[in-house]
């Protein structure tokens, strides 16, 4: 359960951080995802996922 804490803690920074330090170029990266095709984004999406699976199981293995 730590863990799952621990992962939201980090993701909430990093988005922060985006909103602290540019929120003005928010808008224009918003645009230009909706210029995506919703497939692409899906993809990109699921390669997130498995990028990020892949990430903790290494974190895991490696501190265990």
């Amino acid at each position: 359960m730590s863990y799952a804490i621990l992962a939201i803690g980090l993701v909430l920074v990093v988005e922060g951080l985006v909103f602290a330090l540019a929120p003005s170029r928010l808008d224009d990266v918003v645009e230009m995802i909706r210029q995506i095709p919703p497939e692409t984004r899906r993809m990109i999406g699921l390669g997130a996922v498995a990028v990020g699976t892949a990430l903790v199981w290494l974190a895991r293995s490696l501190g265990a």
